[in-house]
């Protein structure tokens, strides 16, 4: 015995001629009556389309029994549009009664009917409806839209607070936002004035919660002329202790920032958004030869990594003038990306090139007195210092410095040995360079000699050495301490090198280097930078290949956990962080 499909579209049509008895209302057993409106329909159809009509009636409900059920709180043509889904599958959203319809659905479990008003909603969301979606999402338990909703009022925070939602929010309301890492904000300033123009609203009624939020503003990570210009001098807070007591908080963290390890709270943490956009930049080399830089940006908001192209909605090409060198140095000032030395196909550089975020042009700056390869560069006093590196013949110790103001090049003492791949990082108002590689061409080593240099005597001074020898070591400075990453312990070039996974930190107080917790791999020539209140680990070379990996060290916690992974994997590369850069900048 076989079961042959005869009709293929039998419980179509069947459903189809089910509708066309609803509206003769023939054979209707049950109505459903929601204020003035009387809704006939069948029981057999309504129990399949809904879980609140199956219980209804397939149970020893009091309803079951009855043929007139009334619906208490349900809107009459919700319900009318919900019974003609039964029998259609169709259901009709429109902007102005989409927030009942989905009322009513949740009410009575229509849970296709909620994915699908969740879902027009969520095309709906714009900074002047997002927060009163989100409000109303939460009430009807849709966590999926609240979570949209959310997201979307994090993200385009700053015109929400332009609109009226956001003045008319309770003051639990706007505590849920402000506590908020993921708020897409340039500075904590921000934060600051939309917490004033909520208070300023109705200041009679809300002067009272002003401490409270104010609570909720990372008032240490702002400037000190901020916090007298606008809170010590504001009436909204000046005879609030508790106000006074965030001030205080804040002014100490600035007065001794010697103690900040210390005095680490919620508010010295750096919301995702404000503590700017990682560069990676490096070259690749091809058949062709050494190709342009190339160049990668993280957002810690959203945790992932894009091109340039994607980030400004350009090709790099299009925008950057920026010649073919491998092997250079990178820093950020301000808003512009200073490539410095390197070398191209053939030669060793001395040019320096600048490209601007704000204009997406490049141009030149003045050469360097000395061509450099595998320099450090780094900025202090607003000075551009070139580091060591390698000429072509032989390994440097030479230093110079470019004085923006003058735009010339000048030579300063130099290093007390020649450095090539060295370390290169600023820590109060001195500069440091670290290990690298020193010696004659060919027979060379790996140093772990590290000098800081102070510009006010001119002078290097030798500081306690590392427990490794480091080559192509990576360096950053956080909290005051000073950390050297991986890098390799004999020259890259001899075979029995081995890349190292291990860190250490220095603390210039005690002139001391200690270990601290490894990275998850060994590498070499891996990039380091602050982002926030972490230490950033990008890319490298494991010895084998260069690495896609990312990994973030929390100094506090002494722990590194892993980051979105690099499109592309990348060794020797700069890394950089430049702040209020936004997409199509």
């Amino acid at each position: 015995m076989s079961c042959v499909s005869i009709s293929p579209n039998h419980a179509e049509s069947s459903l189809r001629i089910m509708e066309s008895y609803l509206h003769k209302q023939q054979l209707t057993d049950v109505t459903l009556i929601a204020g003035n409106k009387r809704v006939p329909a069948h029981r057999l159809v309504l129990s399949a389309g809904s879980e609140y009509f199956a219980t209804m009636f397939t149970t020893s409900l009091r309803e079951s029994a009855q043929n007139e059920i009334e619906l208490i709180d349900v809107d009459g043509d919700a319900l009318w549009a919900l019974v003609l889904y039964c029998y259609t599958g169709c259901i009709k959203l429109q902007e102005d009664s989409v927030e009942t319809l989905l009322a009513t659905a949740c009410l009575l479990q229509f849970n296709p009917v909620i994915k699908a008003c969740c879902q027009f909603l969520v095309k709906q969301l714009h900074p002047s409806n997002c927060l009163g979606i989100r409000m109303f999402a939460d009430t009807q338990g849709c966590l999926e839209l609240v979570e949209y909703a959310h997201a979307y009022t994090t993200k385009h925070f700053m015109e929400v607070t332009k609109n009226q939602e956001f003045l008319l929010l309770s003051a639990n309301e706007v505590a849920k936002l402000l506590e908020s890492e993921d708020l897409n904000v340039p500075s904590e300033e921000t934060i600051f004035h939309a917490l004033v123009t909520w208070l300023e609203h109705d200041p009679e009624n809300r002067s009272k919660d002003a401490s409270k939020l104010l609570g909720l503003v990372k008032l240490p990570l702002l400037s000190p002329a901020f916090i007298a210009d606008n809170i010590e001098s504001n009436e909204m807070f000046k005879d609030q202790r508790m106000a006074q007591e965030l001030v205080m908080e804040a002014l100490k963290y600035h007065l001794l920032p010697e103690r900040r390890p210390l005095l680490q709270t919620g508010r010295t943490k750096p919301r995702k958004a404000t503590v700017g956009t990682l560069l990676a930049i490096g070259t690749m080399i091809t058949d062709e030869g050494v190709c342009p830089p190339s160049m990668e940006t993280f957002s810690l908001r959203d945790n992932a990594w894009r091109s340039l192209d994607e980030f400004c909605d350009k090709p790099w090409s299009s925008v950057s003038l920026i010649s073919r060198r491998l092997h250079f140095g990178a820093v950020v000032v301000d808003k512009k990306l200073i490539f410095a030395g390197g070398r191209d196909s053939f030669n060793i550089l001395n040019t320096v090139e600048c490209f601007d975020f704000s204009t997406l042009t490049s141009s030149t700056l003045p050469p360097m007195n000395v061509p450099r390869q595998g320099l450090g560069v780094a900025v202090l006093g607003g000075l551009l210092y070139a580091v060591g590196g390698h000429d072509g013949r032989c390994f440097l110790n030479a230093v110079e410095r470019w004085d923006p103001g003058t735009g010339h090049w000048s030579s300063i003492c130099p290093m007390s040995v020649q450095r090539a791949g060295v370390g290169v990082a600023v820590l109060n108002d001195k500069l440091y360079a670290v290990g690298g590689l020193s010696g004659d061409i060919p027979i060379c080593f790996c140093l772990n000699t590290v000098e800081c240099y102070d510009p006010h005597t001119n002078k290097w001074t030798p500081c306690a050495p590392m427990s490794k020898q480091r080559g192509g070591v990576g360096v950053g400075v956080v909290n005051g301490c000073l950390y050297a990453l991986g890098g390799h312990d004999v020259p890259a070039n001899n075979p029995n090198a081995s890349r190292l996974d291990c860190v250490e930190r220095y603390d210039p107080k005690t002139d001391t280097w200690t270990m601290v917790a490894p990275m998850s791999v060994p590498r070499s020539s891996v990039g380091v930078c602050v982002l926030g209140d972490r230490l950033m680990a990008v890319g490298g070379y494991d010895g084998q290949q260069d690495l896609t990996l990312v990994e973030a060290y929390d100094p506090h916690l002494n722990e590194w956990e892993p980051v979105a992974p690099l499109k592309a994997g990348r060794a020797g590369l700069c890394v950089a962080v430049v702040k209020n850069l936004t997409n199509n900048m």
